[in-house]
């Protein structure tokens, strides 16, 4: 494998001039606008890449110890590499694949009480993340094709042998020229630069499932941005808004409302007629009913997100009292008052009943 000293043409102790030097000579030899070869091109590259890598302080200094102080912890070797290369024989670990995973993404999603009830289909724009069409992930021109790294032979790591406190050792980096992906792209992708993946708008369709509530979070797994070099797709999570609904609430798979019921009315007893969202249901008030009485409608509340069926509609009585009565109205209450001469108002001991729990 290629060694940086021995493409320029130096000697491990040489200075910066004698690195300049040997550079500069074999630049004007084997640049472009000089040599067209396409060998020369590339023995161009590695001499840059070597010249650069031992003509920077930090950079020669980690090249010189495999890439890390022996007392200090950085980057590409430590004492797992010693103990690989004694026990593991100085496997190589191999290039990293260049496909990437790609980012996963949150969107909010409203929703009226009615469409968390009974679930929704939808279909919504997002701009995403897509698959390149022109190199369909390749990263590369089409005609071209990726091309194998020169200065690591395609491993994607550097492995050089060095002297350390533990005797010589085998030590690995990943190798700067291809950034440890074992190959190069010489003629990137001009629809993607190199990508392999574009932003464009797509539609999303979302099945929403009855019975969600607000602030809850769905997962729609691979429905995210594609990754980089057409790497797999991330997720998008829904995070679930539900507006408040004027009428109707929400208790778990209940629903939940009241209903105001004249007090003669409530006295004798009514049927009425109530808009829900399964459309219009007759109700029985039975007489003498009392304010914080209930109604419960069975299997007319919300979807179970979770479990078959559905909740209850729970209907909350209370009773209104006239504000505004005419001279009759008035005498027709007297003349009950007489006749109900015994229902005086009284005091009662506090009660924790339904009612007030229900406040």
């Amino acid at each position: 494998m290629a060694d940086h000293y021995d493409v320029l043409g130096v000697s491990r102790d040489a200075s910066d001039d004698q690195i300049k030097k040997a550079y500069r000579k074999l630049a004007r030899e084997l640049h472009p606008d000089v040599n067209p070869e396409p060998a020369a091109q590339e023995k161009f590259k590695l001499v840059t890449h070597a010249y650069e890598v031992l003509i920077d302080v930090e950079q020669r200094r980690n090249y010189d110890m495999g890439g890390q102080n022996p007392f200090g912890g950085s980057a590409g070797f430590g004492f797992g590499d010693i103990f690989d290369t004694f026990f593991g024989a100085g496997q190589q670990r191999g290039p990293r694949s260049r496909a990437q995973r790609g980012e996963d993404a949150l969107l909010r999603i409203d929703l009226t009480l009615r469409e968390a009830v009974f679930g929704i289909a939808r279909s919504i724009e997002i701009e995403t993340a897509v698959l390149c069409e022109t190199c369909s992930g390749t990263c590369c021109q089409p005609g071209t094709d990726l091309k194998t790294c020169e200065v690591c032979g395609g491993l994607g790591q550097i492995s050089r042998q060095v002297r350390s406190l533990l005797g010589n050792v085998m030590t690995s980096q990943p190798c700067n020229a291809c950034r440890g992906f074992g190959q190069i792209v010489e003629s990137p992708c001009i629809g993607c630069r190199g990508q392999g993946r574009v932003r464009a708008g797509r539609t999303l369709d979302l099945d929403i499932p009855g019975g969600v509530e607000d602030g809850l979070r769905l997962q729609l797994q691979g429905q995210g941005e594609i990754g980089f070099a057409g790497g797999p797709n991330g997720d998008i999570f829904l995070d679930i808004r539900v507006k408040p609904d004027d009428i109707f609430g929400r208790d778990g798979d209940d629903l939940v409302c009241t209903l105001t019921v004249p007090m003669h009315e409530a006295a004798l007893g009514c049927q009425v007629s109530v808009e829900t969202f399964d459309g219009s249901i007759d109700l029985e008030v039975s007489p003498g009913s009392q304010t914080g009485d209930q109604l419960t409608v069975k299997g007319k509340g919300s979807k179970r997100l979770r479990a078959q069926g559905r909740g209850d509609l729970k209907v909350n009585l209370e009773i209104a009292t006239p504000e505004k009565l005419d001279s009759k109205q008035k005498e027709l209450l007297r003349q009950l008052s007489k006749l109900r001469k015994n229902d005086l108002p009284a005091l009662k001991k506090h009660s924790h009943g339904h009612f007030g729990r229900r406040r």
